[in-house]
């Protein structure tokens, strides 16, 4: 009983942290009817400030790291991602009421990966003084990519066997054959995944340590901050849409994003015991498997399933799927942590 009233304190006390404070915040000044609004460019910015302090100090530890301590996590990310979407394929896409290449839709963005939950997860883990390995973060385009791709293909596949007679491998509105590359090139061009790597190589090639800790990283908090409370007035507007679409994608987004965290967590646990793979790694992972991606993931699947309902995707993505994530489930797994490593 005392590991359980452990557990559900710790979840409790994370709620009082600022990065969740602002996020509800936003959901409740939104709910009010304020009138705040922070420009789209501002929001943009952040973003791409957030994703390359990540990204640079990601690539100044992979040059001290082992290549074979990443190894694991990376496969680990790339199974997680296609494993969340083929699930979301079976279940979601197949409720009544539901068009399959909305609920395909729905589990790419699903298995992809939010850079603001990554973010906010990594504060947390700070101000709990958890290590963990600053490469985690690198972790990102392993589970973001494979689940963007496999979606966009098995949507053009099924749309293929329903609404035209050709070759397997060929879309249904043209007759074109499904390419892989240039779905995973979009991907990398997304503004988040460009951020993101090119802090990577700055930080892997070149020697930013002087401006990373004099301008990057005192910046971040006060950024996430401003974020979270974008994201929480974002979330309130988004419920909205989502009641346009089946009751089935906020059940969905409701259930998914802890059961996705803990398949990364057991499969982390696994790592932790056969490679050292850090609690703080273990539990980063778990966050960013039940994330879904905000940024970049929504134009990728716009682009791929131009078919696909936006309301849907995006709606159960923004409005359920990323509070829950970010008030959710990182509580959760750094409380199931604490509990499984006595940190």
């Amino acid at each position: 009983m005392e590991p359980l009233l452990d557990f559900l304190s710790t979840f409790a006390v994370q709620f009082q942290k600022p990065t969740l404070a602002f996020l509800l915040g936003g959901m409740l000044i939104a709910a009010l009817g304020s009138k705040l609004d922070v420009p789209d460019a501002i929001y943009r910015f952040i973003i791409f400030m957030l994703l390359m302090k990540v990204g640079i100090g990601a690539g100044m530890e992979i040059r001290e790291a082992n290549f074979f301590d990443l190894l694991a996590p990376a496969l680990i990310s790339v199974i997680v991602g296609v494993v969340i979407v083929l699930t979301g394929s079976a279940t979601l896409a197949r409720l009544p009421g539901v068009r399959r290449e909305d609920g395909i839709a729905t589990s790419g963005l699903f298995g992809a990966v939010s850079a603001s939950t990554l973010a906010a997860a990594m504060v947390l883990l700070e101000e709990e003084e958890i290590g963990f390995e600053a490469w985690v973060p690198a972790l990102y385009p392993f589970m973001d990519i494979p689940a963007l791709v496999i979606a966009i293909v098995l949507a053009n596949l099924y749309l293929q066997r329903t609404r035209a007679k050709a070759p397997a491998g060929q879309s249904a509105a043209n007759g074109e054959r499904v390419r892989v590359w240039p779905i995973v090139v979009d991907s990398l061009r997304g503004s988040a995944l460009s951020a993101l790597l090119l802090g990577l190589a700055l930080g892997l090639l070149t020697q930013p340590d002087r401006v990373f800790e004099t301008f990057y990283e005192p910046l971040f908090r006060g950024l996430l901050s401003v974020l979270m409370l974008i994201m929480g007035m974002e979330a309130w507007t988004r419920l909205m849409e989502l009641r346009r679409v089946a009751h089935w994608y906020a059940v969905y987004a409701l259930v998914a994003p802890p059961t996705h965290g803990l398949i990364a967590f057991g499969l982390g646990y696994v790592a932790h015991l056969t490679t050292g793979f850090s609690p703080g790694g273990v539990i980063l992972l778990a966050v960013i498997a039940a994330s879904s991606s905000d940024i970049s993931g929504p134009p990728t699947l716009r682009a791929g399933i131009p078919s696909a309902n936006p309301s849907a995707f995006i709606g159960s993505s923004t409005a359920v799927g990323t509070p829950i994530a970010i008030a959710v489930c990182i509580p959760l797994f750094l409380a199931l942590g604490q509990l499984v490593f006595g940190l």
